[in-house]
């Protein structure tokens, strides 16, 4: 992006701004706003097609269309024979569809005789919302949008305090683990926040520019934004350093917060929140009136566990960053990873496909964008997710509201292969987040799987154990590791028997690592190539 872009994107943002700091949405605006797009979705997703597929030249859907001879007329006619989960499903069928990999850039794109390769940045939207709409005579065009689009933000809004409200988060004490540009996820919580009235208090951030040294453009807009707007009167907290070490500091103010106010809540992501629960059971705080709003990780039941084990009480989303929520914690769900699908801002059609370098097919998410003013517009693009979507009565809030699609079991096909590994998934995560503590102490948050390339360039892989728990004979971990995988079903048996004769598995003892973002991934990928180590 040149600095021309650069400077005219900021400037739109910056001048935008303080309209948008006025702006206020109720609970009563955002479920007329969810429940009139609810029933618009089949004609916001023409509109969407009309004016930023079709009407784009450059859209990356194009050579989809041609390849499966599909016109726009033909478009409107099956949704309205047929609906939009089936007309999405037919055009899954014929191919009009990007793969994960595709969309990211990282495999070329084959259907029939032609090839071609996209990149992510192509699926952005041309226009905005007023090109959508005709209220300016369709003259946006197609400039760069910031990341944070305050467009976008309002739009996502709706959603997210009707979560809130139903979870019985509307209105209380909230403080953030998370952390700067360019990372949004903190940034959106404040811009959200100005809307809703649910500002946070304190903005915790597990590491300091010195860690991550962000680009100067990044600095600029975190300051821009934290200062302006609390010139602007929304009270935007400054962002204070607290290292994973020191989540105890956390967990006192949440206990201080919750006695002066009746409440607290903590938004972060799961392996931070286990993070100060662990602190607080250490140090004996009490979190009975806290609550903790978890995303960026499957919930497991050690973690889970973990949380209410201190007597706070775990909140789940579900996000995938090209669109937002994805789903919302059912606050009466049939098991943990339970959400409702907020099918006025999306489609979501399972569809199989198999696994990249093994035998096995899953029901992998392809979604579907509805609103116009999202920073992506997405047909048919998969996600790295899949899992069971149904429609089900729970009785739940979130029900009353509209949303009745649930998604639940959801999982990432992506890290069942691990760079040819086959170990990360369910069956993994239970033996490293449930066996091994409990066969040798400590909590989910010690333990981890590292592949890496030795000299030779053999595949190892090695069992991460923080050095804070005693372990008498290494060897001893390594077989209740073998005995866990293997007792999930014969195919595990006969992958597990393999990899240990070839001597796979060993002990290291270290800290798991954690992503810039903080999050805590079951499989952290190590390689060694010549003298030099790439951690991705």
């Amino acid at each position: 992006m040149s600095i021309v872009s650069d400077l005219k994107m900021y400037a739109r943002f910056g001048f935008g701004f303080p309209a948008f700091l006025k702006r206020k949405i109720s609970v009563p605006e955002a479920e007329a706003i969810v429940r009139e797009r609810l029933l618009q979705r089949e004609e916001n997703f023409l509109r969407i097609l009309r004016v930023g597929i079709f009407g784009h030249e450059k859209s990356p859907y194009h050579p989809l269309f041609r390849h499966a001879g599909v016109a726009y007329a033909d478009l409107e006619r099956m949704v309205g024979d047929k609906g939009l989960e089936p007309t999405l499903l037919a055009l899954r069928e014929n191919d009009v569809y990007y793969s994960f990999e595709e969309f990211k850039g990282r495999e070329d794109v084959v259907r029939g005789t032609k090839t071609w390769r996209v990149e992510p940045h192509d699926f952005d939207n041309p226009f905005m919302k007023s090109a959508y709409y005709g209220t300016t005579g369709g003259s946006t065009g197609a400039g760069t949008r910031i990341y944070f689009d305050l467009e976008q933000t309002i739009a996502r809004v709706p959603n997210q305090l009707l979560a809130k409200n139903a979870q019985g988060l509307h209105g209380k004490p909230l403080g953030v683990w998370r952390g700067l540009l360019p990372s949004i996820v903190g940034v959106s919580n404040l811009l959200g926040g100005a809307l809703t009235g649910d500002i946070p208090l304190r903005w915790f951030t597990p590491l300091d520019r010195n860690d991550t040294k962000p680009a100067l453009k990044n600095r600029l807009a975190t300051n821009y934004i934290v200062h302006a707007g609390r010139f602007f009167g929304a009270p935007f907290p400054i962002p204070e350093v607290v290292r994973y070490e020191d989540a105890h500091v956390i967990a006192a103010w949440m206990e201080q917060t919750a006695k002066e106010h009746g409440a607290c809540a903590l938004g972060a992501f799961a392996s931070m929140s286990v993070r100060v629960a662990v602190a607080a059971e250490e140090r004996g705080i009490d979190l009975s009136r806290c609550s903790m709003t978890m995303g960026g990780e499957p919930p497991t039941p050690a973690k889970v566990a973990a949380i209410r084990r201190v007597g706070a009480e775990p909140i789940f989303s579900y996000y995938f960053s090209e669109v937002g929520a994805i789903g919302m914690g059912c606050t009466n769900p049939c098991e943990i990873n339970d959400h409702h699908l907020m099918t006025d801002a999306l489609a979501l059609v399972p569809y199989p496909r198999k696994v990249p370098g093994m035998d096995i097919e899953v029901d992998a998410f392809n979604i579907t964008t509805l609103i116009s003013s999202n920073s992506k517009l997405l047909l048919n693009v998969e996600s790295d997710d899949y899992g069971v979507v149904e429609k089900r009565s729970c009785g739940c809030p979130l029900e009353a509201y509209g949303w009745d699609t649930h998604v639940r079991g959801i999982r990432s096909f992506r890290k069942l292969t691990g760079e040819g590994m086959s170990l990360v998934g369910s069956e993994m995560e239970a033996v490293l987040t449930e066996t091994l503590p409990r066969r040798f102490g400590g909590s989910p948050l010690d333990y981890q799987l590292m592949e890496e390339e030795d000299e030779h360039g053999f595949t190892r892989v090695s069992i991460i154990v923080s050095p804070r728990i005693k372990i008498e004979d290494e060897a001893e971990v390594i077989r209740i590791f073998e005995q866990g995988l293997a007792r999930k079903n014969e195919a595990a048996q006969s992958m597990t028997a393999t990899l240990t004769a070839a001597g796979t598995f060993r002990v290291k003892r270290m800290e798991p690592v954690v992503t810039a973002a903080g999050k805590l991934m079951p499989l952290h990928l190590s390689k060694l190539q010549g003298t030099k180590k790439e951690i991705h």
